[in-house]
């Protein structure tokens, strides 16, 4: 019977990214090697043995989740942790099968270290990470650019901006990779960090916005409106 390692799974509003304000279940994975300095949820970086649930039973609590309200919901994002890490990716796969069959919508979260090919295919939109160098990870412009060419149709890059080094960064990755695989729509979207423990930063906001703007607005800036809301701890929501 098939386990997977799973953090929470919570009924919330996305609040990040052209999806923000789109109400979804959220299937949050335990287990991810990715080290980001600056992750809002370092608590799920363990690989723990006592987080496996049973497929049945994360199935079940997304149906529940999914009915709570006047009219059941259908949409689903699985994020982590890291869902495309190896050790993830067969039980992954098989969470996607079953919950298409149940006519789920999903959003799949990628940390943008890796494509797996039958994973992206069953997703139907796709959020793929440029790691900036606030961050302490680096993203290849070589699978960036894949991405935009294979799945851009659906799915958006996502950048973590801390300050002016990282926004030149992000310029820089769009830059090169325009030149590589030509102009593209896909949405490049920009979200002013946020840290555990830090009041709503409106002059960092601010100044991410006014880069934009001066640099020809190459980006659309989208803050975390459930940080807005509930402060950057709060869990869940």
């Amino acid at each position: 019977m098939t386990k997977i390692l799973i953090n929470t799974i919570y009924r919330a509003t996305e609040g990040e990214g052209v999806q923000l304000g789109s109400p979804q279940i959220f299937i949050r994975f335990q287990g991810c090697a990715i080290g980001c300095v600056n992750c809002d949820s370092k608590d799920t970086w363990e690989f723990k043995p006592e987080a496996a649930m049973e497929m049945e039973a994360v199935l079940a609590k997304v149906d529940e989740l999914a009915s709570e309200g006047r009219w059941p919901l259908r949409r689903v994002s699985i994020t982590g942790g890291d869902p495309l890490h190896p050790q993830h990716v067969p039980a992954l796969m098989e969470l996607m099968i079953d919950l298409k069959l149940k006519g789920y919508w999903i959003n799949l979260e990628a940390a943008g270290s890796r494509i797996v090919d039958d994973v992206f295919k069953a997703a139907d939109f796709i959020s793929f990470d440029f790691k900036t160098p606030s961050t302490g990870v680096r993203t290849s412009l070589e699978l960036l650019a894949r991405f935009i060419r294979e799945y851009g149709h659906k799915g958006q890059i996502k950048a973590v901006i801390a300050d002016n080094a990282d926004f030149g960064a992000a310029f820089e990755a769009r830059r090169q990779i325009d030149e590589q695989v030509g102009a593209h729509p896909i949405p490049w979207v920009l979200t002013p960090c946020f840290s555990p423990g830090e009041k709503m930063p409106l002059k960092r906001f601010q100044e991410v916005m006014k880069l934009n703007e001066d640099w020809g607005a190459p980006f659309r800036v989208i803050g975390q409106q459930h940080k807005w809301l509930y402060g950057a701890d709060a869990k869940n929501v």
